[in-house]
Formats: C-alpha cells, structure tokens, sequence
C-alpha cells in the first residue's frame, strides 16, 4: 500500500513492486529504472537534483528526540486524527513522534515521514514498526503519487498546500498545528527566541481556502514544568537555537512554567 503512494521524484513513475525491489536489497528503483538505495539506517533518499540543503542538524535531532520523548508535547500529539486505514504521510517530520503517535491509534494504516534532513530520517526510520522515512525537500513536488494519499500532517512544518492537494485523495484530510502567539511566551523574551507571528493562523486559512475546507478546529493551551536541561532541549530543537546561548538558559529561575499554546486545524480535500 505505501509502496503505490511513493513515486519516482526524477520521473513521476511508480516504483516497482515489493518482491522486484528486494532483489535490490532494499532500495527502490522505478519503472523507468532510476534508482534509490535505502540507507544503513533505514530511510531511502529521493532528493532528485540539486541539494536544496541541509535541513536540521544532528545536533537539533538529539535535541528533539530528548524533548519529545520525554513527552511534553504528547497534548499536542493527542490533538491529531487517527485513520482507520490507508497512508498517512508526515510533512517535516523531523524524528516521526507525531507519525508514530497517530500510527499507534491507526492500528491499519501505514506511514511515511519526510524530512529535508538524513539525521532526521535516520531517527524517523524507527518512528514505528508501520512507518518508513524519505528524505525529501518539502517545498518541492513530493515523491507520491496524485490521489494517492488518505491523511497528511504538518506538525509547525512547512506548508505546500498545492502538493498537500495533490497527494490527498478526494475527501483526504489534511491536519496542520500551528502556534499561537502565546506559545512558549514565557522564554521567548528572555532566551531571545523568535516570536510568532499573530496573523499567521490568518494566513494558514488564505492559503487552504481553494483547496481544502475546514472542518474542524481545536485550541490547547496548558502549561509544562521545564528544568534547564529541558529547556535547553526545547530551544535547540528548533529554529531559535541559532539565536540563543546556554548563559541566557543558566540565568532563568531552576524550574519555569511555559506554555503550550497551539491551533489543530483539520481540513478535507476539495474536489478538483
């Protein structure tokens, strides 16, 4: 099943089926015979052209798998639809926690996690035993197939709404977190973090309006107790770690309550 959603990202051609693709000792190769090995440690690679980047660095994945794992986003991963079947694709899914996480309430579908990052595929590759990992540039036309699609997610990831519409079959859902402007507010001011912008739920609604309706929407706001280690963890995990130094963490009070405070929208393909 999972195999019929992916395509080839040279071509567009659909890959060769499971028993062909062993023979190839586990990487991919399609119809028109271009090829694509899967990593040691998982993941396949379906970057076609130029590198567009690096995305995260191994730093910001250790920094991410020690925070999420620690579960102090699991609220926010509670917010996301389950599928009862079919294929759920992760959009910037960095190490798959959120993947994982809704596979574990869609005891039938399958998953796939995309990230810009090979450190983050790497971890995403374990993400659960019913996921696989790609890396793939995200802005770019994504390696699946039209119509192919039952469930995408986009978790503060990048948001290519014209491919989400593409993949999605017709009545597939497309669920996006976003953060509200009070989102980790008591850390921002004083470590230097990056703010958010207060119209961007706005602009997530201009940019679905032709492609998708909204059918459902949901707020949580709560609080997270956070050491400096965790602290540390939740701010190199992200774009802010450029911007902030572990003096600014080492000078706020030993433990501190910070909010979460993000916006699930959850929207249905619109037929072509």
């Amino acid at each position: 099943m999972l195999l019929s959603a992916l395509c080839c990202p040279v071509c567009g051609e659909a890959f060769l089926r499971e028993t062909r693709v062993a023979e190839r000792a586990g990487g991919v190769t399609c119809e028109n015979g271009h090829s694509f090995d899967r990593a040691r440690q998982g993941y396949v690679n379906l970057l076609a052209g130029k590198d567009p980047g690096t995305g995260d660095s191994a730093e910001m994945i250790a920094h991410r798998v020690a925070f999420l794992g620690a579960g102090h986003y699991e609220p926010v991963a509670d917010l996301l639809p389950a599928d009862p079947g079919g294929v759920i694709v992760e959009v910037g899914a960095g190490t798959g926690y959120y993947l994982g996480r809704v596979l574990d309430r869609s005891p039938r579908a399958e998953g796939l996690a995309l990230d810009l990052s090979r450190y983050a595929a790497r971890r995403a590759a374990r993400a659960h035993e019913r996921a696989m990992a790609a890396v793939a540039d995200c802005w770019a036309r994504l390696p699946l197939a039209d119509d192919s699609v039952d469930l995408v997610l986009d978790v503060f990831a990048p948001r290519n709404v014209a491919e989400f519409r593409r993949v999605l079959r017709p009545g597939g859902r497309l669920a996006v977190v976003t953060p509200l402007p009070e989102h980790l507010g008591e850390i921002r001011e004083p470590l230097g973090m990056l703010a958010v912008d207060p119209s961007k739920a706005e602009r997530v609604s201009s940019v679905t309006d032709k492609d998708f309706e909204l059918v459902g929407e949901t707020e949580l706001r709560r609080t997270m107790d956070l050491d400096h280690p965790a602290i540390a963890h939740l701010v190199g995990m992200g774009p802010s770690a450029h911007h902030t130094d572990a003096a600014g963490v080492a000078a706020l009070p030993e433990r501190v309550s910070v909010s979460i405070a993000v916006r699930c929208a959850l929207y249905a393909a619109l037929p072509r």
